[in-house]
Protein backbone atom coordinates (compact mmCIF):
# COMPACT_ATOMS: atom_id res chain seq x y z
CA UNK A 1 0.00 0.00 0.00
CA UNK A 2 0.81 3.65 -0.66
CA UNK A 3 0.54 5.27 3.06
CA UNK A 4 2.03 3.61 6.29
CA UNK A 5 0.23 0.90 7.85
CA UNK A 6 -1.35 2.05 10.90
CA UNK A 7 -2.77 -0.43 13.77
CA UNK A 8 -4.43 0.44 16.82
CA UNK A 9 -5.18 -0.54 20.27
CA UNK A 10 -8.42 0.73 21.79
CA UNK A 11 -8.96 -0.07 25.11
CA UNK A 12 -11.58 1.20 27.93
CA UNK A 13 -10.89 2.37 31.12
CA UNK A 14 -13.89 0.87 33.05
CA UNK A 15 -11.22 -1.54 34.82
CA UNK A 16 -7.74 -2.69 34.55
CA UNK A 17 -5.81 -3.97 31.65
CA UNK A 18 -6.59 -7.67 31.60
CA UNK A 19 -4.84 -10.86 29.96
CA UNK A 20 -7.29 -10.84 26.98
CA UNK A 21 -6.35 -7.22 26.36
CA UNK A 22 -2.68 -7.22 26.77
CA UNK A 23 -2.49 -10.33 24.11
CA UNK A 24 -4.65 -7.72 21.77
CA UNK A 25 -2.30 -4.94 22.65
CA UNK A 26 0.95 -7.39 22.23
CA UNK A 27 -0.40 -8.55 18.45
CA UNK A 28 -0.98 -5.41 17.02
CA UNK A 29 2.22 -3.70 18.38
CA UNK A 30 4.36 -6.92 17.45
CA UNK A 31 2.62 -6.36 13.76
CA UNK A 32 3.84 -2.61 14.31
CA UNK A 33 6.70 -3.49 14.56
CA UNK A 34 7.25 -6.27 11.52
CA UNK A 35 5.87 -3.84 9.02
CA UNK A 36 7.12 -0.30 10.33
CA UNK A 37 3.58 0.36 11.16
CA UNK A 38 2.38 2.64 13.36
CA UNK A 39 0.75 1.58 16.75
CA UNK A 40 -1.33 4.49 17.51
CA UNK A 41 -3.61 3.81 21.37
CA UNK A 42 -7.01 4.80 21.05
CA UNK A 43 -8.85 5.58 24.46
CA UNK A 44 -12.41 4.83 24.45
CA UNK A 45 -13.59 6.43 27.86
CA UNK A 46 -16.98 8.21 26.56
CA UNK A 47 -18.79 6.47 29.26
CA UNK A 48 -18.67 9.46 31.72
CA UNK A 49 -19.94 6.99 34.27
CA UNK A 50 -17.89 4.29 34.57
CA UNK A 51 -14.39 5.39 32.72
CA UNK A 52 -12.06 6.84 35.62
CA UNK A 53 -8.44 8.35 35.20
CA UNK A 54 -6.83 5.51 37.24
CA UNK A 55 -8.14 2.68 35.21
CA UNK A 56 -6.42 4.39 32.22
CA UNK A 57 -3.34 5.42 34.19
CA UNK A 58 -2.73 1.06 35.09
CA UNK A 59 -3.21 0.65 31.63
CA UNK A 60 -0.81 2.81 30.57
CA UNK A 61 1.54 1.81 32.77
CA UNK A 62 1.17 -1.98 32.28
CA UNK A 63 1.47 -1.27 28.64
CA UNK A 64 4.87 0.33 29.33
CA UNK A 65 5.69 -2.06 31.76
CA UNK A 66 5.43 -5.03 29.52
CA UNK A 67 7.27 -2.72 26.87
CA UNK A 68 4.47 -2.24 24.66
CA UNK A 69 4.96 1.54 23.55
CA UNK A 70 2.84 3.29 20.85
CA UNK A 71 3.19 7.01 18.55
CA UNK A 72 0.24 8.72 19.32
CA UNK A 73 -3.03 8.42 21.80
CA UNK A 74 -6.55 9.76 21.13
CA UNK A 75 -9.27 9.96 23.68
CA UNK A 76 -12.39 9.74 22.26
CA UNK A 77 -13.88 12.13 24.93
CA UNK A 78 -12.17 14.52 22.91
CA UNK A 79 -13.92 13.71 19.60
CA UNK A 80 -17.38 14.01 20.40
CA UNK A 81 -17.85 16.95 17.90
CA UNK A 82 -16.42 14.84 15.10
CA UNK A 83 -18.64 11.93 15.89
CA UNK A 84 -22.07 14.56 15.50
CA UNK A 85 -20.82 15.44 12.55
CA UNK A 86 -20.72 12.41 10.95
CA UNK A 87 -24.27 11.13 12.48
CA UNK A 88 -25.97 14.21 11.10
CA UNK A 89 -24.57 13.64 7.72
CA UNK A 90 -25.85 10.22 7.23
CA UNK A 91 -29.52 12.33 8.97
CA UNK A 92 -29.29 14.79 5.89
CA UNK A 93 -28.49 11.48 3.65
CA UNK A 94 -31.34 9.97 4.93
CA UNK A 95 -29.74 6.87 6.50
CA UNK A 96 -30.29 7.89 10.06
CA UNK A 97 -33.14 9.63 11.76
CA UNK A 98 -33.35 11.56 14.99
CA UNK A 99 -35.73 10.17 17.59
CA UNK A 100 -36.42 11.54 21.33
CA UNK A 101 -32.99 12.93 20.42
CA UNK A 102 -30.77 10.02 19.82
CA UNK A 103 -29.57 9.52 16.26
CA UNK A 104 -30.57 6.15 14.72
CA UNK A 105 -28.66 4.69 11.48
CA UNK A 106 -30.84 2.11 9.56
CA UNK A 107 -29.00 -0.71 8.33
CA UNK A 108 -29.83 -2.02 4.87
CA UNK A 109 -28.76 -5.24 4.32
CA UNK A 110 -29.24 -7.94 1.79
CA UNK A 111 -25.89 -9.78 2.81
CA UNK A 112 -22.60 -8.70 3.68
CA UNK A 113 -18.58 -10.79 3.97
CA UNK A 114 -15.55 -9.91 4.12
CA UNK A 115 -11.93 -11.52 4.04
CA UNK A 116 -10.53 -11.83 7.33
CA UNK A 117 -6.89 -12.14 7.50
CA UNK A 118 -6.87 -14.88 10.31
CA UNK A 119 -10.12 -16.93 8.95
CA UNK A 120 -10.84 -16.03 5.63
CA UNK A 121 -13.92 -15.37 4.20
CA UNK A 122 -16.82 -14.72 6.59
CA UNK A 123 -20.84 -14.05 5.34
CA UNK A 124 -23.70 -12.14 6.71
CA UNK A 125 -27.02 -12.96 5.74
CA UNK A 126 -28.96 -11.28 8.41
CA UNK A 127 -28.27 -8.71 11.19
CA UNK A 128 -30.30 -9.35 14.92
CA UNK A 129 -31.93 -5.74 14.05
CA UNK A 130 -32.44 -3.23 11.42
CA UNK A 131 -31.43 0.11 13.36
CA UNK A 132 -28.95 1.07 16.10
CA UNK A 133 -28.28 4.31 18.09
CA UNK A 134 -25.04 5.98 16.35
CA UNK A 135 -25.17 8.78 19.03
CA UNK A 136 -27.15 8.86 22.33
CA UNK A 137 -29.53 11.47 23.38
CA UNK A 138 -26.32 13.33 25.75
CA UNK A 139 -24.71 13.65 22.87
CA UNK A 140 -22.51 10.32 23.47
CA UNK A 141 -21.48 7.82 20.16
CA UNK A 142 -22.05 3.87 20.81
CA UNK A 143 -19.42 1.76 20.08
CA UNK A 144 -19.56 0.91 16.11
CA UNK A 145 -20.19 4.19 15.17
CA UNK A 146 -17.10 6.03 16.91
CA UNK A 147 -14.88 3.09 16.04
CA UNK A 148 -15.76 3.31 12.49
CA UNK A 149 -15.44 7.05 12.46
CA UNK A 150 -12.15 6.71 14.52
CA UNK A 151 -10.79 4.52 11.93
CA UNK A 152 -11.26 5.70 8.92
CA UNK A 153 -10.16 9.47 10.20
CA UNK A 154 -6.99 8.46 11.83
CA UNK A 155 -6.19 6.11 8.95
CA UNK A 156 -6.09 2.77 10.71
CA UNK A 157 -5.53 0.26 7.64
CA UNK A 158 -5.29 -2.66 10.05
CA UNK A 159 -8.19 -3.70 12.66
CA UNK A 160 -6.73 -6.64 15.05
CA UNK A 161 -9.21 -7.60 17.54
CA UNK A 162 -10.67 -10.38 19.51
CA UNK A 163 -13.12 -12.59 17.96
CA UNK A 164 -16.00 -11.41 20.15
CA UNK A 165 -15.84 -8.17 17.69
CA UNK A 166 -16.70 -10.33 14.99
CA UNK A 167 -20.59 -10.07 15.09
CA UNK A 168 -19.26 -6.28 15.17
CA UNK A 169 -17.74 -5.95 11.51
CA UNK A 170 -20.93 -6.69 9.38
CA UNK A 171 -22.39 -3.79 11.08
CA UNK A 172 -19.27 -1.61 10.74
CA UNK A 173 -18.94 -2.36 7.26
CA UNK A 174 -22.63 -0.75 6.68
CA UNK A 175 -21.40 2.16 7.95
CA UNK A 176 -18.23 2.43 6.23
CA UNK A 177 -20.67 2.21 3.54
CA UNK A 178 -23.02 4.50 4.55
CA UNK A 179 -20.46 7.50 5.41
CA UNK A 180 -18.25 6.35 2.12
CA UNK A 181 -15.49 5.45 3.91
CA UNK A 182 -13.26 2.26 2.68
CA UNK A 183 -13.05 -0.20 4.93
CA UNK A 184 -9.91 -1.32 6.97
CA UNK A 185 -8.57 -4.92 6.73
CA UNK A 186 -9.82 -7.20 9.57
CA UNK A 187 -8.06 -9.57 11.65
CA UNK A 188 -10.21 -11.46 14.40
CA UNK A 189 -7.71 -13.19 17.33
CA UNK A 190 -8.67 -16.27 18.86
CA UNK A 191 -10.44 -16.29 21.84
CA UNK A 192 -8.21 -16.82 25.09
CA UNK A 193 -10.30 -19.75 27.14
CA UNK A 194 -9.77 -21.38 30.70
CA UNK A 195 -7.95 -24.16 31.18
CA UNK A 196 -11.21 -26.05 31.10
CA UNK A 197 -12.28 -24.55 27.49
CA UNK A 198 -14.67 -21.72 29.15
CA UNK A 199 -14.57 -18.52 29.52
CA UNK A 200 -11.35 -17.02 31.93
CA UNK A 201 -12.60 -16.35 35.44
CA UNK A 202 -10.84 -14.82 38.05
CA UNK A 203 -10.09 -18.61 38.97
CA UNK A 204 -8.80 -19.59 35.70
CA UNK A 205 -6.63 -16.35 34.50
CA UNK A 206 -8.69 -13.47 33.74
CA UNK A 207 -6.20 -11.35 36.61
CA UNK A 208 -5.41 -7.79 35.44
CA UNK A 209 -1.59 -7.81 34.43
CA UNK A 210 -0.69 -5.42 37.75
CA UNK A 211 -1.43 -8.07 39.83
CA UNK A 212 0.64 -10.57 37.37
CA UNK A 213 3.35 -8.15 38.20
CA UNK A 214 2.68 -7.77 41.89
CA UNK A 215 2.88 -12.06 41.83
CA UNK A 216 6.47 -11.46 40.72
CA UNK A 217 6.19 -12.27 37.22
CA UNK A 218 8.87 -10.92 35.19
CA UNK A 219 7.37 -8.92 31.98
CA UNK A 220 9.41 -10.57 29.22
CA UNK A 221 7.78 -13.87 30.47
CA UNK A 222 4.28 -12.30 30.53
CA UNK A 223 5.07 -11.28 26.55
CA UNK A 224 6.83 -14.57 25.71
CA UNK A 225 3.53 -16.17 26.83
CA UNK A 226 0.72 -14.04 25.66
CA UNK A 227 2.26 -14.85 22.50
CA UNK A 228 1.91 -18.36 22.70
CA UNK A 229 -1.62 -17.74 23.21
CA UNK A 230 -2.50 -18.20 19.38
CA UNK A 231 0.12 -17.94 17.98
CA UNK A 232 3.82 -20.50 17.57
CA UNK A 233 7.23 -19.45 16.54
CA UNK A 234 7.79 -22.90 15.14
CA UNK A 235 10.28 -25.62 15.78
CA UNK A 236 8.31 -26.77 18.99
CA UNK A 237 9.81 -23.73 20.56
CA UNK A 238 8.35 -21.84 23.52
CA UNK A 239 10.60 -19.52 25.04
CA UNK A 240 11.12 -16.65 22.11
CA UNK A 241 12.44 -12.76 22.52
CA UNK A 242 10.46 -9.92 21.57
CA UNK A 243 12.93 -9.53 18.25
CA UNK A 244 12.79 -12.96 17.07
CA UNK A 245 8.91 -12.90 17.66
CA UNK A 246 9.33 -9.15 15.10
CA UNK A 247 10.85 -11.12 12.60
CA UNK A 248 8.41 -14.19 12.65
CA UNK A 249 5.39 -13.45 12.92
CA UNK A 250 2.99 -13.54 10.72
CA UNK A 251 -1.00 -13.16 11.30
CA UNK A 252 -2.25 -15.79 8.63
CA UNK A 253 -0.58 -18.28 11.03
CA UNK A 254 -2.32 -17.47 13.91
CA UNK A 255 -4.78 -19.60 15.19
CA UNK A 256 -7.96 -19.78 14.28
CA UNK A 257 -9.40 -21.72 17.19
CA UNK A 258 -9.51 -20.84 21.10
CA UNK A 259 -6.28 -20.57 23.14
CA UNK A 260 -6.28 -22.33 26.33
CA UNK A 261 -4.94 -20.34 29.56
CA UNK A 262 -2.76 -22.54 31.60
CA UNK A 263 -1.17 -20.97 34.65
CA UNK A 264 1.33 -24.12 35.51
CA UNK A 265 2.81 -23.09 31.48
CA UNK A 266 2.51 -19.59 32.77
CA UNK A 267 4.46 -20.53 35.63
CA UNK A 268 7.28 -22.69 34.10
CA UNK A 269 7.65 -19.55 30.92
CA UNK A 270 8.65 -17.34 33.99
CA UNK A 271 10.55 -19.99 35.55
CA UNK A 272 12.31 -20.13 32.45
CA UNK A 273 13.36 -16.21 32.30
CA UNK A 274 14.25 -16.51 36.10
CA UNK A 275 17.31 -19.26 35.46
CA UNK A 276 18.32 -17.48 32.63
CA UNK A 277 18.99 -13.65 34.66
CA UNK A 278 22.57 -13.52 35.45
CA UNK A 279 22.95 -13.79 38.96
CA UNK A 280 23.41 -9.89 39.65
CA UNK A 281 20.17 -8.79 37.83
CA UNK A 282 18.19 -11.69 39.53
CA UNK A 283 19.16 -9.93 42.62
CA UNK A 284 18.29 -6.69 41.77
CA UNK A 285 14.63 -7.99 40.81
CA UNK A 286 14.16 -10.21 43.63
CA UNK A 287 15.40 -7.61 46.00
CA UNK A 288 13.38 -4.93 45.10
CA UNK A 289 10.77 -7.31 44.81
CA UNK A 290 10.66 -8.42 48.18
CA UNK A 291 11.68 -4.49 49.72
CA UNK A 292 7.90 -3.38 47.94
CA UNK A 293 6.30 -6.89 50.15
CA UNK A 294 8.06 -5.29 53.22
CA UNK A 295 9.08 -8.83 53.41
CA UNK A 296 12.82 -8.43 54.44
CA UNK A 297 13.53 -7.92 58.14
CA UNK A 298 15.55 -4.82 59.16
CA UNK A 299 18.57 -4.19 59.64
CA UNK A 300 19.72 -7.65 57.61
CA UNK A 301 22.85 -7.28 56.22
CA UNK A 302 22.50 -6.89 51.75
CA UNK A 303 25.36 -9.48 51.60
CA UNK A 304 23.46 -11.90 53.41
CA UNK A 305 20.38 -11.19 51.49
CA UNK A 306 22.14 -11.70 48.22
CA UNK A 307 23.29 -15.20 49.37
CA UNK A 308 19.60 -16.24 50.21
CA UNK A 309 17.85 -15.45 47.95
CA UNK A 310 20.41 -16.40 44.98
CA UNK A 311 20.12 -20.15 46.48
CA UNK A 312 16.65 -19.95 45.17
CA UNK A 313 16.67 -18.51 41.41
CA UNK A 314 16.46 -22.10 39.78
CA UNK A 315 13.58 -23.37 42.29
CA UNK A 316 11.62 -21.00 41.74
CA UNK A 317 8.30 -19.97 39.62
CA UNK A 318 7.92 -16.37 39.91
CA UNK A 319 9.39 -13.86 42.86
CA UNK A 320 6.96 -14.16 45.20
CA UNK A 321 7.80 -17.54 45.77
CA UNK A 322 10.50 -16.48 47.31
CA UNK A 323 8.51 -15.35 50.53
CA UNK A 324 8.15 -18.76 51.21
CA UNK A 325 11.06 -20.43 50.53
CA UNK A 326 13.35 -17.79 52.21
CA UNK A 327 11.54 -17.18 54.98
CA UNK A 328 13.24 -19.75 57.39
CA UNK A 329 16.77 -18.10 55.93
CA UNK A 330 15.53 -14.78 57.70
CA UNK A 331 12.91 -15.32 60.67
CA UNK A 332 13.18 -17.68 63.33
CA UNK A 333 9.63 -18.43 63.70
CA UNK A 334 9.15 -21.25 61.20
CA UNK A 335 7.39 -24.20 61.89
CA UNK A 336 8.41 -27.57 60.58
CA UNK A 337 5.98 -28.51 57.10
CA UNK A 338 3.37 -31.42 57.48
CA UNK A 339 5.23 -33.31 55.33
CA UNK A 340 8.48 -33.65 57.44
CA UNK A 341 6.68 -35.31 60.46
CA UNK A 342 7.92 -38.69 58.91
CA UNK A 343 11.32 -37.57 59.00
CA UNK A 344 11.07 -36.13 62.51
CA UNK A 345 9.31 -39.17 63.94
CA UNK A 346 12.48 -40.78 64.20
CA UNK A 347 14.68 -39.29 67.16
CA UNK A 348 18.46 -38.41 66.54
CA UNK A 349 19.07 -36.40 69.44
CA UNK A 350 22.36 -37.79 70.43
CA UNK A 351 23.52 -38.06 67.03
CA UNK A 352 22.44 -34.74 66.24
CA UNK A 353 24.36 -33.21 69.60
CA UNK A 354 27.60 -34.90 68.62
CA UNK A 355 27.38 -32.80 65.32
CA UNK A 356 26.92 -30.03 66.67
CA UNK A 357 30.45 -30.22 68.67
CA UNK A 358 31.88 -31.41 65.38
CA UNK A 359 30.59 -28.30 63.49
CA UNK A 360 31.18 -25.80 66.53
CA UNK A 361 34.98 -26.71 65.70
CA UNK A 362 35.06 -25.55 61.59
CA UNK A 363 36.72 -22.50 61.66
CA UNK A 364 36.04 -21.88 58.30
CA UNK A 365 32.30 -22.49 57.59
CA UNK A 366 32.23 -22.68 53.79
CA UNK A 367 30.27 -25.86 51.91
CA UNK A 368 33.28 -27.96 50.96
CA UNK A 369 34.16 -27.80 54.54
CA UNK A 370 31.03 -28.52 56.12
CA UNK A 371 30.30 -30.76 53.60
CA UNK A 372 33.61 -33.04 54.16
CA UNK A 373 33.01 -32.57 58.45
CA UNK A 374 29.21 -34.06 57.98
CA UNK A 375 29.75 -36.91 56.16
CA UNK A 376 32.75 -37.94 58.48
CA UNK A 377 30.37 -36.90 61.29
CA UNK A 378 27.64 -39.38 59.84
CA UNK A 379 30.45 -42.08 59.06
CA UNK A 380 31.82 -42.26 62.71
CA UNK A 381 28.59 -42.56 63.83
CA UNK A 382 27.78 -45.72 62.01
CA UNK A 383 25.27 -43.26 59.22
CA UNK A 384 24.65 -42.91 56.03
CA UNK A 385 24.79 -39.09 55.14
CA UNK A 386 21.12 -39.02 54.03
CA UNK A 387 20.29 -40.26 57.86
CA UNK A 388 21.48 -37.15 58.86
CA UNK A 389 20.65 -35.32 56.23
CA UNK A 390 16.94 -35.33 56.23
CA UNK A 391 16.40 -34.55 59.91
CA UNK A 392 18.88 -31.35 59.27
CA UNK A 393 17.43 -29.76 56.49
CA UNK A 394 14.22 -30.19 58.50
CA UNK A 395 15.82 -28.12 61.06
CA UNK A 396 17.51 -25.30 59.18
CA UNK A 397 14.48 -24.57 56.98
CA UNK A 398 11.43 -26.19 58.30
CA UNK A 399 11.28 -27.99 54.69
CA UNK A 400 11.66 -31.79 53.49
CA UNK A 401 13.24 -30.17 49.99
CA UNK A 402 15.29 -26.90 48.91
CA UNK A 403 18.85 -26.01 47.46
CA UNK A 404 21.78 -28.07 48.19
CA UNK A 405 22.33 -28.67 52.35
CA UNK A 406 25.89 -27.51 52.42
CA UNK A 407 25.35 -24.60 50.31
CA UNK A 408 22.43 -23.71 52.52
CA UNK A 409 24.81 -23.92 55.76
CA UNK A 410 27.40 -22.12 54.53
CA UNK A 411 24.42 -19.06 53.73
CA UNK A 412 23.08 -19.47 57.36
CA UNK A 413 26.56 -19.45 59.23
CA UNK A 414 27.77 -21.74 62.09
CA UNK A 415 25.84 -19.61 64.40
CA UNK A 416 22.43 -19.72 62.79
CA UNK A 417 22.94 -23.54 61.61
CA UNK A 418 23.82 -24.48 65.29
CA UNK A 419 20.94 -22.47 67.22
CA UNK A 420 18.86 -24.57 64.85
CA UNK A 421 19.75 -27.69 65.33
CA UNK A 422 19.25 -26.88 69.42
CA UNK A 423 16.03 -25.47 68.29
CA UNK A 424 15.13 -29.60 66.78
CA UNK A 425 16.95 -30.98 69.96
CA UNK A 426 14.65 -29.02 72.04
CA UNK A 427 11.25 -30.34 69.39
CA UNK A 428 11.87 -33.76 69.93
CA UNK A 429 12.30 -33.35 73.97
CA UNK A 430 8.94 -31.89 74.44
CA UNK A 431 7.50 -34.55 71.52
CA UNK A 432 9.06 -37.27 74.25
CA UNK A 433 7.53 -35.01 77.08
CA UNK A 434 4.05 -34.92 75.47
Amino acid sequence: MDRRLKVRFAPSPTGFLHIGSARTALFNWIFAKKYNAEFILRIEDTDRGRSKEEYLNEILDSLQWLGINWDKIYHQSQRLEIYKDYANKLVESKKAFVEDGAIIFRYELDSISFDDLIRGYIEFKELPKDTEVIIKSDGTPTYNFACCVDDVLLGITHVIRGEDHIPNTPKQLLMYRALNFTPPYFAHLPMILSSEGGKLSKRFGATSIREYRDAGYLPEAIVNYLLLLGWAPGKNREIVSMEEAVRLFELKNVNKTGAAFSLDKLDWVNSEYIKKLASEEFFKYAKEFLERQNFLPLGVEEEYVKKVILLFQNRISKLSDLKEWTYSCFFDNYTYSQDTQEILVKELSKEISFLITKLDKISSFDKITVEKEFRATAQELGLKAGDLVHPVRVALTGRRIGPGLFEVMEVLGKERVIKRLLRLLNFWQQTKAI
